[in-house]
């Protein structure tokens, strides 16, 4: 996923592949062993965001100008210079993804809100609320638009998740620019996309999304943060502060209407995992042989709990049981271990010697978090390649 184009992944791992090539060189060994104590100095400190943010940013600096004057380099072309700055920082933050990402608890806290808000408005949400257009509503296409968002959470290195960010903003940008064609209409603007980029983040709900932006924010080289990914990345952080304050008037609706809404839709959440939890209690109380009986009483709501949840599960759509995965994995530190059991996960394209390497990469990272997200989502645990 690197660029000619700044954001075409055609030449991803060739940048990549090139860098770590270069880095072998013996000529090349102080910038390795710069590398090396730049990563040990962060990894050996206490996390702090803005220290690190800072770090960071001046020794990406400091190094692609020592780059630009090294004999490896000095005779290059502008866009192996820039690959070579793509490729440190991949490398970098690759290794410093789980020290510095979502670091501090407040970020970690505010994961967890945005992901619960969007969890209750995806269950009731339509365009007219965000004041689509009809002329620009199509619901079925978003959903290419989502799943490039959701993405986010398999890549480690900025530039990958910024990349998944505007594959997302991309494909709503061509559909509404079709469907203005189509129309006989002016091209869309801001405020037709702003509107279909809040809806698409309330239903792609991804895990984690505060962290992403942050991460993004602080770490992507500030050079390179420009031009269409500046605007797009800017409209996503726009989307973000929409969704995290949204409220009754954002949504055109009636406050009564609203609250009953999110309500409704905590009371479909919480029957969902009051499903989970009742199959283990069920089955712990028949292993319990000397357990107590419960009165009539109980007996009777329990009944009527088993009715509400079996209603609920009638209802529920694939989408639905994504959801309740996905969740359960940001809160389940196992669902990692999890996406290990697959291979080719974390493997770059340059990894493989099949053709069209990019396409089977993607379509099967996406394919694993997809399935792992369900099988989380019915209770199946230990799900490897071979379930499939």
């Amino acid at each position: 996923m690197e660029n000619s184009e700044p954001f075409s992944s055609s030449t991803a791992p060739l940048t990549w592949h090139d860098f770590l090539e270069r880095m072998r060189h013996p000529s090349a060994a102080e910038f390795v062993r710069a590398i090396k104590t730049f990563i040990v100095s962060i990894s050996n400190t206490p996390p702090d965001p803005e220290t690190d943010s800072t770090s960071v940013q001046q020794f990406l600096a400091n190094m692609e100008a020592s780059f630009r004057a090294h004999p490896l380099w000095s005779t290059g072309s502008e866009e192996e210079l820039d690959s070579a700055g793509e490729g440190l920082e991949k490398y970098i933050m690759t290794k410093l993804f789980p020290r510095v990402f979502a670091s501090h608890q407040h970020d970690i806290k505010q994961d967890e809100n945005l992901h619960q808000k969007l969890s209750l408005l995806q269950q009731f949400i339509k365009p007219e609320h965000l004041d689509i257009q009809p002329t620009y509503q199509n619901e079925t296409s978003w959903i290419l638009a989502q799943k490039e968002l959701q993405k986010i959470n398999i890549y480690k290195a900025p530039r990958d998740k910024l990349v998944c960010i505007l594959s997302c903003c991309k494909v709503i940008s061509n559909l509404l620019l079709n469907a203005s064609v189509a129309a006989n209409e002016n091209p869309p603007g801001a405020d037709e996309f702003l509107p279909v980029l809040i809806y698409v983040t309330i239903k792609a709900n991804p895990p984690q999304l505060h962290s992403n932006l942050l991460y993004i924010q602080r770490f992507r080289c500030e050079s390179r943060l420009v031009g269409e990914a500046a605007y797009f990345f800017t409209n996503m952080l726009s989307a973000e502060a929409f969704v995290t304050n949204i409220d009754a008037k954002a949504l055109s609706m009636d406050e009564t209407e609203f609250q009953k809404n999110m309500e409704s839709a905590q009371a479909l959440i919480h029957g969902l995992s009051t499903d989970y939890t009742t199959g283990q209690n069920i089955g712990q109380s028949m292993s319990s042989e000397n357990s107590e009986s419960t009165t009539e009483k109980e007996n009777e709501k329990e009944k009527d709990k088993e009715k509400e949840v079996s209603s609920v599960k009638k209802n529920l759509s694939v989408s639905d049981l994504e959801n309740k995965g996905a969740d359960m994995i940001v809160k389940d530190g196992n669902g990692i271990e999890e996406f290990r059991n697959f291979p080719y996960l974390y493997s770059e394209a340059g990894d493989l010697t099949v053709g069209d390497v990019e396409d089977l990469l993607d379509r099967y990272k996406e394919l694993v978090l997809k399935y792992v997200s369900l099988a989380k989502g019915v209770g199946v645990g230990g799900v490897s390649s071979e379930d499939k």
